[in-house]
Formats: structure tokens, C-alpha cells, sequence
């Protein structure tokens, strides 16, 4: 199939659009479109410094290549880039190795923070003592990890991989759940609040197959291991609705994006204004109670804060 733009053999069919692309219109219409959207999220009136959360995957190295493209040229902007080490025997190793090399590749400053290091133990020991969903625990865990990392950086915001998949999904799950105060607090974050770094995600209008061919296209090294605890994700379940929905009407998932970006603002509105943050009692991060959620799983382990 010849691409809709000119006569070269297509390389991507976009079946929420019916366009065909070849690989120099997929390139330019792919960086068009994370461009587009890292300056709706980004004011770069001033300059920035934007840490980046790279796991090796392809979304979170996209998203390093593609804001480092864009800040290249600005003096008063740097990047900077963030990795956790969860502690993941046979999965995360291989994906440190390739975040690391890009890294040192690209001249990027960069840190990485251990489970073992902030915590005393890696995921893999704690989910020995504990029978707590393994997402759940590291989720809490990586999120304040990658919190802690972008302050030693002094970063203005961190960057995550997150794509129109994830961004649908997670959507979905708060919908579900007829949680609307979590889903406020879904990024991009318009609300900055002391002590945390707000998050933006110019990844978040790119389906998850478009991000993997631009990889692909663009020789970017990537990790593609999935983590072994995925599997009891609940998260799996509606990404496997969300794509029989797309399958069978294509846009499905943009369409569900453009239903939170309507709703984004009286949520915030709503929700944004009536959370007050204090300092936890044990690592002085950002909660609403005594202990910060990482706290209260470590101290339900025996474990503390090291760092």
C-alpha cells in the first residue's frame, strides 16, 4: 500500500484516520504530534529543567529522545534523567543496562535510585514478606523514588513514557472505580504543590504501536521484557477491553482521551483545591495523613526510608 502523502510504500496504516504513512511521513506527522503536545503542557516562556523517568522501555526512551530534540537547542533548559532499580531479578538488570548506555550516549546527567538503597530490600524480597499486589506496592514506591530523584535535580517537572494506551486505561480504571479524585490528579499536572514535582506526559495522543515503530525506525535500543508481576495486573484487563473496543471501532481510545481533557477542568476544579499536603512524620515527603503511602508499606514490612 503506497503511503497517502506521496508514492512510497507505506509503513504504518492508522486505522482511526484511514491514512497510510511511509516511513519519512510517519517520522515528521509522530515528532509533529509530541511537539504539539509537550508545548500544551509546557510553558517555555523561561527556561526548564526537565527531569525524564527512563525504565529502557520504548516509551520512556521515545520520550528522553524526543524532549531532548526539542530542548537542544535552548540554552536555559536541560534534560536530566531518572531510572529506578525496583530490585526485579531477571527483568530489571537488562533494562538498566540499555537506560544507562543512552544516557552516557546522549551526554545526559542522570540518577539512579535503587529499591534496595531507599529501602533496605528489593521488590523481590518484599513480596516474599508481603502478599500485597505487587503493582500496588511498587507503584507507591517508584512514584516517590522518582519524586525524590527529580528534586536532586531541581527539576521543574518530570517527564514519564506514559502513551494514549496507558492514558486510556487509566481513564477507564477511575471511571470504573467512580473515582473522580484520583482521576483529577491524572497527569499532566496544571497544579504544582509543594514538595511534589508535577508530571507531564508528551506521549500521552501516541497509541502504543505508533511509539514502538517510531523506535523501531529510529534505531532506538529498547527493553522488551515484560516485568514477571504484570500478571496480576488488573490493569491488563482493561487494556484488553479498551483494545476489543478499538479493534471494532477504531479511535475508541481518542475518543476517551478527548472525554477526560472535557472533563479535566471541573474535576480539578472540584478536587484540586480541597487536598492539603504535610510532611510525613518519618521522610518528610508530601502526604494528606501522618505517613506518606510509601511509609505505611514499609512500616507494614519492618522496613523504613534510608535515604
Amino acid at each position: 500500500m503506497d503511503c497517502s502523502l506521496c508514492n512510497e510504500d507505506a509503513v504504518s496504516y492508522m486505522r482511526y484516520n484511514g491514512t497510510h504513512l511511509c516511513k519519512d511521513h510517519f517520522i515528521k506527522s509522530f515528532e509533529k504530534r509530541v511537539y504539539k503536545e509537550f508545548r500544551k503542557q509546557v510553558d517555555m516562556g523561561s527556561g526548564k529543567r526537565i527531569a525524564v523517568a527512563v525504565s529502557g522501555g520504548k516509551d520512556s526512551l521515545v520520550a528522553l529522545r524526543m524532549i531532548s530534540n526539542i530542548l537542544k537547542n535552548r540554552r536555559d533548559s536541560s534534560v536530566v534523567g531518572v531510572t529506578i532499580d525496583e530490585g526485579i531479578t531477571g527483568y530489571r538488570p537488562s533494562s538498566l543496562d540499555i537506560a544507562r548506555d543512552e544516557y552516557e550516549r546522549m551526554g545526559i546527567e542522570y540518577e539512579i535510585i535503587s529499591f534496595r538503597d531507599a529501602f533496605g530490600m528489593p521488590l523481590d524480597g518484599m513480596l516474599e514478606k508481603s502478599d500485597i499486589n505487587p503493582c500496588s506496592i511498587c507503584g507507591v514506591l517508584r512514584r516517590w523514588s522518582m519524586n525524590l530523584a527529580a528534586k536532586k535535580f531541581d527539576a521543574d517537572m518530570l517527564a514519564t513514557g506514559l502513551n494514549l494506551d496507558d492514558t486510556s486505561q487509566s481513564v477507564l480504571m477511575n471511571f470504573c472505580r467512580g473515582d473522580m479524585e484520583k482521576m483529577s490528579r491524572l497527569g499532566p499536572h496544571r497544579i504544582v504543590k509543594e514538595g511534589l514535582i508535577p508530571r507531564i506526559a508528551p506521549l500521552r495522543t501516541l497509541p502504543e504501536n505508533e511509539v514502538y515503530l517510531y523506535a523501531i525506525l529510529n534505531d532506538i535500543p529498547i527493553h522488551t521484557k515484560e516485568c514477571p508481576y504484570a500478571v496480576s495486573a488488573i490493569r491488563g484487563l482493561y487494556r484488553d477491553v479498551i483494545g476489543e473496543l478499538e479493534d471494532a471501532i477504531p479511535g475508541t481510545k481518542y475518543a476517551i482521551l478527548s472525554s477526560y481533557d472535557k472533563l479535566e477542568e471541573p474535576l480539578r476544579n472540584k478536587y484540586g483545591g480541597t487536598v492539603s499536603l504535610d510532611e510525613c512524620v518519618e521522610c518528610g515527603e508530601p502526604t494528606m495523613g501522618e505517613l506518606c503511602k510509601a511509609c505505611e508499606f514499609l512500616k507494614g514490612l519492618g522496613l523504613s526510608v534510608r535515604l
